[in-house]
């Protein structure tokens, strides 16, 4: 089988992190996004990977080129000249994509959860039509665009709705679709979304159907959703791989779901979780407190600081007694000095942050 993953531009919505790295490399529970579905659609028998990308896709290249080997899978890049949607990528690629008749999925490279590839493609082949769309189910619909099924058909699409004020359905799009070839005869090579201007005319010939995802699922593109995803994915692994997770040290006081690089150092007397990774290389001093946050490689965090909800980037610096909190989020090689609270700040990279932060904004 074959896959395309839609990694789109500029990563604005995640910035700091992504002026130093593409999105699909930054580091989500310690390995970079993408790599998380790379494994799982090669799992599933997938053996030809598009990656659409119209931003950066030399780093990329160099980056990727490794995992061909240690998965077995083919990586090719189909870079935009200009943006194209969602579903003009795929016209981009038909060439790939239509190499043989078998199905082909589609993810969005900022969707994260426990990928259900292989039963997603036997429901796919099993019912014969042209489409499935994973789906999810939400607490409030009316916040997005939701699917409605048909009367007595319990997976084939009947239409979609924009943020219903009436509850007529919770499931809603995941980004993660199975589509047969024939699809890519309803898509020209020109800007155009998949949602809006393609499945709505699938659904309509009777050609469309949902997966019900089972789990978490989470759109890990702007920070907040980040952190919300990393939670709920330490859940999941402790769930299912509580080996994964750190356990208990006499230095320090591991509290819930607690992932840490084996190379970081942690210093005595430190209260660390729930709800934490520490990537490789980082040094953590005397009574640190961690809660809900993500520290990324090389990061240093002297002593009696206190970090909650937020994200740290490569090989910043955070200084004696210094508070972090309220979604803040440091680019590469950011500076916090001593005794400094910042509260929603968004930190590019190469700052030195001297002054208090009290309020969210953007210290360029």
């Amino acid at each position: 089988m074959k896959a395309i993953i839609l990694v789109g531009g500029f990563g604005t919505r995640l910035r700091p992190l992504t002026l130093t790295l593409p999105k699909p490399l930054v580091e989500f529970a310690n390995r970079p996004m993408i790599l998380h579905q790379i494994e799982g659609l090669a799992k599933a028998g997938v053996t030809d990977i598009v990656l659409a990308v119209n931003y950066r896709p030399e780093i990329m290249v160099a980056a990727l080129k490794e995992y061909e080997k240690e998965y077995n899978v083919n990586i090719t890049f189909s870079v935009e000249t200009e943006p194209l949607g969602t579903a003009g990528p795929l016209a981009l690629a038909r060439e790939i994509l239509t190499k043989d008749d078998s199905p082909f999925f589609v993810l969005n490279s900022d969707v994260i959860c426990d990928y259900p590839f292989e039963k997603l493609r036997d429901f796919h082949m099993a019912h014969g039509n042209e489409g499935t769309i994973v789906v999810t189910k939400v607490d409030d619909p009316s916040k997005y665009g939701v699917i409605v099924n048909q009367a007595g058909h319990p997976s084939k699409i009947e239409r979609f709705v924009e943020k219903p004020k009436e509850f007529i359905s919770n499931k809603i799009n995941a980004g993660i679709y199975v589509l047969n070839p024939s699809v890519l005869n309803r898509i020209e090579l020109k800007p155009t979304s998949i949602e809006k201007e393609v499945f709505p005319f699938i659904a309509q010939d009777g050609q469309l159907h949902t997966f019900d995802l089972d789990g978490f699922w989470m759109d890990v593109g702007q920070p907040k959703d980040y952190l919300t995803g990393t939670c709920l994915y330490l859940n999941h692994l402790n769930k299912t791989q509580p080996e994964q997770l750190a356990n208990p040290t006499l230095d320090y006081i591991h509290q819930g779901n607690v992932l840490i690089h084996p190379s970081a150092k942690i210093g005595k007397g430190c209260q660390i979780g729930p709800n934490v990774v520490v990537g490789p290389n980082v040094v953590i001093g005397d009574g640190v407190r961690l809660h809900r946050c993500v520290l990324l490689e090389g990061v240093n965090v002297q002593d009696y600081a206190w970090v909650n909800s937020s994200i740290i980037g490569w090989h910043s610096t955070l200084g004696r007694w210094s508070r972090l909190e309220g979604c803040s989020v440091l680019g590469d090689d950011v500076t916090v000095k001593a005794e400094i609270y910042v509260n929603g700040g968004s930190i590019l990279p190469h700052k030195s942050i001297a002054a208090n932060i009290t309020e969210p904004q953007i210290i360029m």
